[in-house]
């Protein structure tokens, strides 16, 4: 699920009309803090996420939150905003994709979250949980994008480490120019297909993925 659909399921939710569907990117910044045990096996990642200024302000007002727009809610209002897009449907994968060697490691769901609204940004914060180990003897992969392309997704700084000193987190962008060549070829394809941009818009997102390449010293 995009986050548009979690913005139209956080609307039904609250008893809102549905927000008009266009095909403008959702924005979110993205910093990452990769979480060790104490054996030093890895053992979850919070993701955090900073959304586009008006991302925020659309899905604020719509809740009924900060109705005069001074880019701050109260207590209570941060109260009903917590968890606005922790709900995720069964097929919903949460944007974060780990792997190594090409692998799937399987994620869980969020099991601890936070949210808030200042200065006219709307944040959450999440804690997801490795469900599959990692060789330690090898790098493996964080990898942050919606496989739609609706949201674009772009990591902020480098990501920490809790629970570990020997660890190197290294952050490795796409080739831009050939990921927007992709996804124009993709593009024509659908439109040469007599395909709707909006309704058949293609799985291209990985293509503009930042990878986390994470290795650490071998027990």
């Amino acid at each position: 699920m995009r986050l548009l659909q979690i913005f139209v399921a956080a609307c039904c939710a609250f008893g809102l009309g549905s927000p008009a569907l266009a095909h403008p990117h959702i924005f979110v910044d993205v910093e990452l803090e990769i979480v060790f045990d104490s054996d030093g096996a890895p053992e979850g990642v919070w993701i955090s996420w900073a959304y586009d200024p008006m991302f925020s302000m659309l899905l604020v007002s719509d809740l009924g939150l900060d109705p005069d727009f001074t880019g701050e809610i109260s207590e209570e209002e941060r109260a009903a905003l917590d968890g606005f897009d922790m709900n995720w449907i069964e097929d919903y994968h949460g944007d974060t994709h780990a792997t190594q060697n090409g692998a799937p490691l399987a994620l869980s769901g969020p099991v601890e979250w936070a949210s808030d609204y200042r200065d006219g940004q709307l944040t959450s914060r999440h804690l997801r949980l490795l469900e599959d180990q990692p060789d330690p003897a090898q790098e493996w992969v964080l990898a942050v994008y919606d496989p739609t392309y609706y949201t674009s997704y772009g990591i902020v700084g480098t990501p920490k480490v809790r629970g570990r000193s020997d660890c190197t987190v290294r952050v490795f962008e796409p080739d831009w120019s050939v990921a927007g060549a992709q996804m124009e070829a993709a593009l024509e394809e659908v439109l040469g297909a007599g395909g709707d941009i909006e309704a058949d818009f293609p799985a291209v997102g990985a293509l503009f993925a930042e990878e986390v390449r994470i290795s650490c010293t071998a027990p």
